[in-house]
């Protein structure tokens, strides 16, 4: 049982961030130390990715784990009250995110999720991108 109002709980709700989370925010300083430039919540394409790089075509998410479902994350659990309203939130977060990536990647665009929990190892992130760029080294312009 929620123990908040429901004015408080919906305040609560209302300081949840869509974009310059922190998470994102780490991702990009992390994006710029590597030497790459972007452009950030482009409108133009599904999804409004958190981060793009036209040089590469591709974009990247920064999900939270939480809101996304990332599976078996100990960051994706299921709130104990109001379980059907969760459960279909969940189903439509995930249900929205297949068709974005499915569009992006019908436009071109090469698509990467890095994951809240996962910016806990920065090395094992910058290491993730560097093998996401080398291994689609073949769109790169100039």
């Amino acid at each position: 049982m929620d123990k908040l109002t429901p004015e408080h709980r919906s305040w609560n709700m209302s300081r949840i961030r869509s974009g310059n989370t922190k998470p994102e925010l780490l991702v990009r300083s992390l994006l710029h130390r590597m030497g790459y430039r972007f452009r950030l919540h482009r409108k133009d394409l599904p999804g409004k990715p958190d981060i793009v790089l036209p040089k590469y075509r591709t974009v990247i998410f920064v999900h939270g784990c939480f809101w996304h479902r990332h599976e078996d994350c100990k960051y994706a659990y299921i709130p104990k009250s109001r379980r059907e309203f969760w459960d279909n939130k969940f189903k439509t977060n995930i249900e929205r995110d297949k068709k974005v990536n499915q569009k992006l990647m019908n436009l071109g665009w090469k698509v990467n999720i890095i994951w809240e929990c996962e910016l806990s190892d920065v090395k094992a992130v910058e290491k993730k991108l560097d093998n996401f760029f080398k291994n689609n080294a073949e769109t790169k312009n100039g």
